[in-house]
């Protein structure tokens, strides 16, 4: 059983896929919520592993480092050239900031990241996932800063366009997370040794 963040779907099935194939006895239960509820999954030990692009700063878990996790602001190519700078001055002229709901990882990067800018947002839209906002990015409805994993093919096509901007981009880690006081089943200490073994070519075949 993982737990997973939204954003972790476009990792965690490359982390599957050979595993599961060799190992075709093994089922696999994955919830897909925010880093809130999976880090709360973690402390009360109800999953095997857990998902998240961020530092657990506590000294009951273990982990493994994936790969890089880069957050972009952007746009669509219309927005973006319009080069928002989200000042109180420009309040009625700037489109607003699309932000993920509370307990989300990414929004919390993003309202560090907005704090130390200072950087105070007057104009917000709240979504409930990342595809949600993905979606208002696009149509121009706002801004929003994504991890590039999310985005990687809109960008491609010109759906989306990234917006320079100074401390951009931010860049975390993914990590597959344990309990260390979880006794581990055969199979999961067997996923655990594949992709301690495997995550090298996984990251090159996947994700360079």
């Amino acid at each position: 059983k993982i737990s997973i963040v939204s954003t972790g779907k476009y990792v965690m099935p490359y982390f599957l896929t050979d595993f599961l194939n060799t190992n075709p006895g093994v089922e696999i239960s994955i919830d897909v919520t925010n880093r809130e509820k999976v880090i709360q999954n973690l402390e009360n030990n109800e999953v095997d592993f857990s998902l998240i692009p961020s530092q657990i700063d506590s000294p009951s878990f273990e982990y493994i480092d994936l790969l890089e996790n880069q957050l972009f602001l952007v746009g669509n190519p219309h927005t973006a050239s319009l080069k928002p700078t989200f000042s109180p001055q420009k309040f009625n002229t700037e489109l607003p900031l699309i932000y993920r709901e509370n307990g989300s990882g990414t929004r919390k990067i993003m309202e560090t990241y907005l704090k130390k800018q200072g950087i105070h947002v007057l104009k917000k839209i709240e979504l409930q996932s990342n595809e949600a906002v993905k979606q208002a990015v696009m149509a121009g409805l706002g801004y929003s800063i994504m991890p590039m994993i999310g985005i990687k093919n809109e960008l491609k096509n010109g759906q989306l366009a990234v917006i320079p901007r100074s401390g951009l981009p931010i860049t975390t880690t993914w990590k597959l997370i344990w309990h260390k006081e979880k006794n581990p089943s055969p199979v999961a200490r067997a996923f655990m040794n594949y992709v301690i073994e495997n995550k090298d070519a996984i990251k090159k075949n996947h994700f360079e």
